[in-house]
Protein backbone atom coordinates (compact mmCIF):
# COMPACT_ATOMS: atom_id res chain seq x y z
CA UNK A 1 0.00 0.00 0.00
CA UNK A 2 0.77 3.96 0.15
CA UNK A 3 -0.13 5.44 3.15
CA UNK A 4 2.70 7.95 3.95
CA UNK A 5 5.09 9.57 1.49
CA UNK A 6 7.81 12.28 1.58
CA UNK A 7 7.82 14.53 -0.98
CA UNK A 8 10.73 17.10 -1.11
CA UNK A 9 11.22 18.93 -4.65
CA UNK A 10 10.10 22.18 -5.17
CA UNK A 11 7.71 23.52 -7.88
CA UNK A 12 10.36 24.09 -10.35
CA UNK A 13 12.24 21.13 -9.63
CA UNK A 14 9.39 19.02 -10.77
CA UNK A 15 8.11 21.36 -13.88
CA UNK A 16 11.91 21.03 -15.28
CA UNK A 17 11.33 16.97 -14.23
CA UNK A 18 7.81 16.56 -15.79
CA UNK A 19 7.88 19.33 -18.14
CA UNK A 20 5.18 21.22 -17.17
CA UNK A 21 3.75 24.17 -18.93
CA UNK A 22 1.52 25.45 -16.20
CA UNK A 23 1.80 26.28 -13.16
CA UNK A 24 0.47 28.49 -10.04
CA UNK A 25 2.21 30.04 -7.89
CA UNK A 26 -0.47 29.89 -5.29
CA UNK A 27 -0.56 26.24 -6.01
CA UNK A 28 2.88 25.68 -5.21
CA UNK A 29 3.45 23.39 -2.01
CA UNK A 30 6.37 23.25 0.73
CA UNK A 31 8.50 20.39 1.15
CA UNK A 32 6.63 17.74 2.96
CA UNK A 33 8.76 14.57 4.15
CA UNK A 34 6.07 13.24 5.89
CA UNK A 35 2.87 12.97 3.57
CA UNK A 36 -0.27 11.78 5.32
CA UNK A 37 -3.86 10.99 3.90
CA UNK A 38 -6.02 14.17 2.89
CA UNK A 39 -3.10 16.20 2.67
CA UNK A 40 -2.83 18.70 0.18
CA UNK A 41 -0.52 17.01 -2.47
CA UNK A 42 1.06 18.09 -5.88
CA UNK A 43 0.23 15.62 -8.70
CA UNK A 44 1.11 16.13 -12.51
CA UNK A 45 -1.64 15.39 -15.16
CA UNK A 46 -2.40 16.80 -18.61
CA UNK A 47 -6.13 18.97 -18.57
CA UNK A 48 -7.02 21.82 -20.81
CA UNK A 49 -7.13 24.82 -19.34
CA UNK A 50 -9.68 26.14 -17.77
CA UNK A 51 -12.16 29.18 -20.29
CA UNK A 52 -9.38 28.90 -22.45
CA UNK A 53 -10.57 28.66 -26.84
CA UNK A 54 -7.51 26.02 -27.26
CA UNK A 55 -8.86 22.94 -25.80
CA UNK A 56 -5.35 20.66 -26.04
CA UNK A 57 -4.33 19.09 -23.08
CA UNK A 58 -1.79 21.02 -21.36
CA UNK A 59 1.34 19.90 -18.64
CA UNK A 60 -0.10 21.14 -15.37
CA UNK A 61 1.30 21.11 -11.95
CA UNK A 62 -1.86 21.24 -9.40
CA UNK A 63 -2.49 20.86 -5.95
CA UNK A 64 -4.87 17.86 -4.53
CA UNK A 65 -6.48 16.38 -1.60
CA UNK A 66 -5.12 12.94 -0.94
CA UNK A 67 -7.99 10.89 -0.72
CA UNK A 68 -10.39 10.19 -3.99
CA UNK A 69 -13.90 11.40 -3.69
CA UNK A 70 -15.58 10.10 -6.45
CA UNK A 71 -17.95 13.04 -8.44
CA UNK A 72 -21.14 10.88 -7.27
CA UNK A 73 -20.39 10.92 -3.37
CA UNK A 74 -23.13 12.24 -1.24
CA UNK A 75 -20.09 13.38 0.99
CA UNK A 76 -16.28 13.29 1.17
CA UNK A 77 -16.42 11.56 4.54
CA UNK A 78 -14.91 8.04 3.10
CA UNK A 79 -11.82 9.86 1.33
CA UNK A 80 -9.26 8.82 4.23
CA UNK A 81 -10.08 5.22 3.12
CA UNK A 82 -9.58 6.08 -0.88
CA UNK A 83 -5.82 7.01 -1.06
CA UNK A 84 -5.04 4.09 -3.01
CA UNK A 85 -6.30 2.05 -5.93
CA UNK A 86 -5.33 -1.65 -7.01
CA UNK A 87 -4.00 -2.02 -9.70
CA UNK A 88 -5.70 -5.11 -10.71
CA UNK A 89 -9.03 -4.24 -10.21
CA UNK A 90 -9.23 -0.12 -10.87
CA UNK A 91 -10.96 -0.08 -14.32
CA UNK A 92 -14.03 -1.99 -12.95
CA UNK A 93 -14.19 -0.31 -9.27
CA UNK A 94 -17.28 2.13 -9.33
CA UNK A 95 -15.49 4.58 -7.64
CA UNK A 96 -12.15 4.16 -9.70
CA UNK A 97 -13.44 3.46 -13.14
CA UNK A 98 -14.27 6.50 -14.62
CA UNK A 99 -11.16 8.36 -13.30
CA UNK A 100 -8.72 5.29 -14.75
CA UNK A 101 -9.98 6.07 -18.36
CA UNK A 102 -10.04 10.18 -18.41
CA UNK A 103 -8.67 11.30 -15.39
CA UNK A 104 -5.26 9.90 -14.92
CA UNK A 105 -2.09 11.68 -12.83
CA UNK A 106 1.49 11.39 -11.26
CA UNK A 107 2.33 11.67 -7.94
CA UNK A 108 6.06 12.56 -7.72
CA UNK A 109 7.30 11.42 -4.48
CA UNK A 110 11.20 10.94 -3.13
CA UNK A 111 9.90 7.85 -1.64
CA UNK A 112 6.80 6.03 0.51
CA UNK A 113 7.35 4.23 3.91
CA UNK A 114 6.52 0.93 5.13
CA UNK A 115 6.52 -0.44 8.48
CA UNK A 116 8.06 -3.94 9.00
CA UNK A 117 7.11 -5.71 12.41
CA UNK A 118 10.12 -7.26 13.19
CA UNK A 119 10.37 -11.12 13.58
CA UNK A 120 10.26 -11.11 17.54
CA UNK A 121 8.19 -8.67 17.97
CA UNK A 122 5.65 -11.16 15.36
CA UNK A 123 6.63 -13.85 17.34
CA UNK A 124 5.43 -12.13 20.70
CA UNK A 125 2.30 -10.89 18.37
CA UNK A 126 1.10 -14.26 17.50
CA UNK A 127 1.64 -15.89 20.96
CA UNK A 128 -0.60 -13.12 21.84
CA UNK A 129 1.79 -11.01 24.78
CA UNK A 130 1.63 -7.44 22.58
CA UNK A 131 -1.01 -6.62 20.99
CA UNK A 132 0.55 -3.73 19.39
CA UNK A 133 4.24 -4.90 18.38
CA UNK A 134 6.64 -1.60 17.61
CA UNK A 135 7.47 -1.51 13.87
CA UNK A 136 10.64 -0.24 12.20
CA UNK A 137 9.83 2.13 9.31
CA UNK A 138 11.61 1.47 6.26
CA UNK A 139 12.15 4.57 3.67
CA UNK A 140 11.71 3.21 -0.11
CA UNK A 141 13.36 5.41 -2.66
CA UNK A 142 14.59 4.92 -5.95
CA UNK A 143 17.88 3.70 -6.21
CA UNK A 144 19.53 6.59 -8.76
CA UNK A 145 17.60 9.02 -6.46
CA UNK A 146 15.70 9.94 -9.48
CA UNK A 147 11.54 10.85 -8.88
CA UNK A 148 9.49 8.57 -7.44
CA UNK A 149 6.69 9.03 -9.92
CA UNK A 150 3.43 7.20 -8.51
CA UNK A 151 0.88 6.49 -10.81
CA UNK A 152 -2.78 8.42 -9.69
CA UNK A 153 -5.80 9.54 -10.17
CA UNK A 154 -8.05 12.30 -10.05
CA UNK A 155 -12.15 13.17 -9.42
CA UNK A 156 -13.54 16.44 -8.62
CA UNK A 157 -16.51 16.44 -6.64
CA UNK A 158 -19.15 19.44 -6.31
CA UNK A 159 -20.44 20.15 -2.41
CA UNK A 160 -23.83 21.27 -3.00
CA UNK A 161 -23.93 22.45 0.34
CA UNK A 162 -22.24 25.70 -0.70
CA UNK A 163 -23.45 28.19 -3.41
CA UNK A 164 -21.46 28.00 -6.72
CA UNK A 165 -19.41 30.95 -6.27
CA UNK A 166 -18.06 29.45 -3.16
CA UNK A 167 -14.09 29.01 -2.98
CA UNK A 168 -14.46 25.36 -1.55
CA UNK A 169 -17.64 24.52 -3.78
CA UNK A 170 -15.11 22.25 -5.67
CA UNK A 171 -12.74 19.20 -4.46
CA UNK A 172 -9.90 18.29 -6.67
CA UNK A 173 -8.99 14.88 -4.86
CA UNK A 174 -6.83 11.96 -6.05
CA UNK A 175 -5.56 8.47 -4.98
CA UNK A 176 -1.82 6.83 -5.85
CA UNK A 177 -2.29 2.93 -7.86
CA UNK A 178 -0.89 0.39 -6.37
CA UNK A 179 0.44 -2.89 -7.20
CA UNK A 180 2.00 -6.64 -5.79
CA UNK A 181 5.43 -5.57 -4.62
CA UNK A 182 8.56 -6.74 -6.34
CA UNK A 183 9.91 -10.22 -5.04
CA UNK A 184 13.41 -9.30 -6.48
CA UNK A 185 16.15 -8.39 -5.07
CA UNK A 186 16.24 -4.60 -4.01
CA UNK A 187 19.09 -2.50 -6.18
CA UNK A 188 20.84 -1.81 -2.57
CA UNK A 189 19.63 -4.12 0.46
CA UNK A 190 19.75 -3.01 4.07
CA UNK A 191 22.42 -5.32 5.91
CA UNK A 192 20.22 -6.08 8.17
CA UNK A 193 16.69 -6.21 6.62
CA UNK A 194 14.30 -7.01 3.87
CA UNK A 195 16.33 -7.87 0.92
CA UNK A 196 12.97 -7.56 -1.76
CA UNK A 197 10.18 -5.07 -1.41
CA UNK A 198 7.45 -7.71 -0.66
CA UNK A 199 9.73 -8.57 2.79
CA UNK A 200 8.28 -5.10 3.90
CA UNK A 201 5.04 -5.33 2.58
CA UNK A 202 2.66 -7.33 0.49
CA UNK A 203 2.20 -3.73 -1.93
CA UNK A 204 3.86 -0.99 -3.11
CA UNK A 205 3.20 2.08 -5.31
CA UNK A 206 2.84 1.79 -8.86
CA UNK A 207 6.19 3.23 -10.02
CA UNK A 208 5.92 4.70 -13.68
CA UNK A 209 9.18 4.81 -15.70
CA UNK A 210 9.66 8.41 -17.79
CA UNK A 211 8.77 6.04 -20.86
CA UNK A 212 5.23 5.43 -19.66
CA UNK A 213 5.00 9.52 -18.69
CA UNK A 214 3.04 10.66 -21.43
CA UNK A 215 0.71 7.69 -22.43
CA UNK A 216 -0.44 7.76 -18.91
CA UNK A 217 -1.12 11.25 -18.94
CA UNK A 218 -2.75 11.68 -22.37
CA UNK A 219 -6.64 12.30 -21.62
CA UNK A 220 -6.93 10.73 -25.27
CA UNK A 221 -6.43 7.00 -24.44
CA UNK A 222 -9.92 6.10 -22.98
CA UNK A 223 -9.02 1.99 -24.33
CA UNK A 224 -9.41 0.28 -20.84
CA UNK A 225 -7.08 -2.83 -22.14
CA UNK A 226 -4.78 -0.36 -23.84
CA UNK A 227 -4.27 1.80 -20.38
CA UNK A 228 -4.27 -1.70 -18.51
CA UNK A 229 -0.54 -2.39 -20.19
CA UNK A 230 0.46 0.97 -18.78
CA UNK A 231 -0.10 -0.53 -14.98
CA UNK A 232 2.44 -3.24 -15.80
CA UNK A 233 5.28 -3.43 -12.59
CA UNK A 234 8.53 -1.70 -13.45
CA UNK A 235 11.64 -3.05 -14.42
CA UNK A 236 13.27 -4.72 -10.94
CA UNK A 237 16.03 -3.56 -9.64
CA UNK A 238 15.14 0.34 -9.33
CA UNK A 239 14.80 0.11 -5.53
CA UNK A 240 17.03 0.59 -2.29
CA UNK A 241 15.18 0.06 1.22
CA UNK A 242 16.65 1.92 4.28
CA UNK A 243 15.39 1.63 8.02
CA UNK A 244 14.66 5.20 9.34
CA UNK A 245 13.55 6.65 12.65
CA UNK A 246 9.96 5.48 14.55
CA UNK A 247 9.78 9.59 14.17
CA UNK A 248 7.96 9.24 10.72
CA UNK A 249 5.22 7.16 12.53
CA UNK A 250 3.73 10.62 14.43
CA UNK A 251 2.12 12.56 11.49
CA UNK A 252 2.98 15.98 13.25
CA UNK A 253 6.91 15.16 12.83
CA UNK A 254 8.20 16.53 9.43
CA UNK A 255 11.50 17.75 8.05
CA UNK A 256 14.71 15.85 6.36
CA UNK A 257 16.03 14.04 9.90
CA UNK A 258 13.21 11.96 8.80
CA UNK A 259 14.89 10.66 5.40
CA UNK A 260 18.04 10.34 7.56
CA UNK A 261 19.04 6.10 7.12
CA UNK A 262 19.76 4.12 10.51
CA UNK A 263 22.80 1.94 10.55
CA UNK A 264 20.31 -0.78 11.80
CA UNK A 265 16.88 -1.09 12.42
CA UNK A 266 16.09 0.34 16.25
CA UNK A 267 16.33 -1.76 19.30
CA UNK A 268 13.48 -4.16 19.25
CA UNK A 269 12.68 -3.94 15.92
CA UNK A 270 15.02 -6.20 14.04
CA UNK A 271 13.32 -7.66 11.04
Amino acid sequence: MCGRYAASRGAEDLAGIFEIEKWEPEETLEPDYNVAPTKEVHVVLDRPLKDAEDKRPVRQLRKLKWGLVPSWAKSPEGAARMINARAETVHEKPSYRRAFAVRRCIVPADGYYEWVTGTQERELEVEGKRKRPRKQPYFVTPADGSVFAMAGLYEFWRDRTLPDDHPLAWWATCSVITTEAERTPLAVAPAEGPHALADIHPRMPLLLTPDRWDAWLDPARTDVDDLRALLAPPPAGLMRAYPVSTAVSNVRNNGPELLKELPAPEEGTLF
